[in-house]
């Protein structure tokens, strides 16, 4: 154990997670705790930026976020699933790297400035909405990689930016005060993300197009239904474009042996669309029934969980004392020696 690498990766508890988060984290998140020391963090600091007049929402997901980690494969055995706000060092590090980088640099990070743009769409203001914590968020999460020798970082291609402004502050930190702290790398997935049902690039819980990992099946059924197809196929038989169909892109996560035959049955008007979705409903339901019979036997035995979260928390909390006692020695603010 002690030669491997360490991982941070993790999840905001906004809501359950669903297909987006199983193919663009959750699956290799899986694969990676037999390879590496695996850290989960169950980010609710990080969820209030932007939530912070709803910590009841926080609260409550906190459970449901283990209990997807756990139904997606996670074995809690392999890796340490832990609350970031029950971690004092990642805040107590927040505030020393917070002197390592500028407003304005943040200001000029993409992925911050994509976010903050998206804000102001929603808001409809000049940036009001727009919190210190929000702004500050790559500095808080250059904690949360830090605090556990994170060397590797699973992302997507969209998050490169805030991982190598975590680079920056690490180099910084260790150009004035020694070397300390672990520069950590990015482990870019190979399908970082899912396109909604409705075709929108993205799948997020906040557009209403996502399939999530405990959805009933009346829930994926109406869902389904309702999923956008070729546009231009007007009659059950006439030729369909299966490329500009989202039944057939999500025939292709979760239907992989039959995807050639539904590829062709549509091109030649074989297959119609109202078919092809009710097929579509019954490969996800197979696809997801190994995940929800997990999250049963969780959701049944919320001790069990409880006591994974207290045990995962109190294990990285013994990890980020030992890194905090390394940061406080090399910037000569550890007063107090203990005896």
């Amino acid at each position: 154990m002690e030669n491997k690498k360490n991982i941070l990766t993790g999840d905001r508890p906004t809501g359950r997670l669903h297909l987006g988060h199983y193919f663009g984290s959750l699956k290799k998140r899986v694969e990676l705790q037999d390879k590496y020391n695996t850290y989960i963090i169950i980010a609710d600091v990080q969820a209030l930026t932007d939530n912070f007049e709803n910590p009841k929402k926080v609260r409550q997901n906190i459970y449901e976020v283990a209990f997807d980690n756990l139904a997606a494969g996670i074995d809690p055995n392999k890796a340490t699933i832990f609350i970031q706000s029950l971690i004092p060092e990642i805040a107590e590090l927040t505030v020393f790297y917070s002197n390592l980088v500028t407003i304005s640099r943040l200001q000029r990070n993409p992925t911050v400035k994509s976010e903050i743009s998206q804000k102001k769409e929603l808001f409809g203001n000049k940036g009001e909405s727009v919190t210190y914590g929000f702004l500050g968020y790559p500095v808080s999460q250059t904690a949360d990689i830090t605090a556990f020798d994170g060397a590797l970082v699973p992302v997507g291609e969209d998050q490169l930016p805030v991982l190598e402004q975590t680079r920056e502050i690490v180099r910084k930190f260790n150009s004035i005060y020694g070397e300390t702290l672990v520069e950590p790398e990015a482990i870019l997935s190979s399908n970082t993300r899912i396109k909604g049902l409705d075709g929108n690039e993205k799948m997020g819980k906040s557009l209403g197009n996502a399939i999530y990992l405990a959805d009933s099946y009346e829930e994926v059924r109406e869902k389904i239904m309702k999923a956008v197809t070729d546009p231009n196929r007007i009659k059950k038989d006439d030729p369909g474009n299966p490329n500009v169909c989202m039944v057939y892109y999500y025939h292709k996560l979760v239907n992989e042996e039959n995807i050639k035959t539904v590829c062709e049955e549509c091109k030649k008007g074989k297959r119609g669309c109202v078919d092809c979705k009710k097929d579509l409903i019954e490969s996800m339901m197979n696809f997801l029934k190994p995940i929800q019979e997990r999250r049963r036997y969780y959701e049944e035995r919320p001790e069990l969980v409880e006591k994974i979260l207290m045990e995962g928390t109190k294990k990285a909390r013994e990890k980020a004392k030992e890194v905090m006692k390394r940061v406080r020695e090399n910037m000569k603010i550890d007063y107090f020696k203990e005896s």
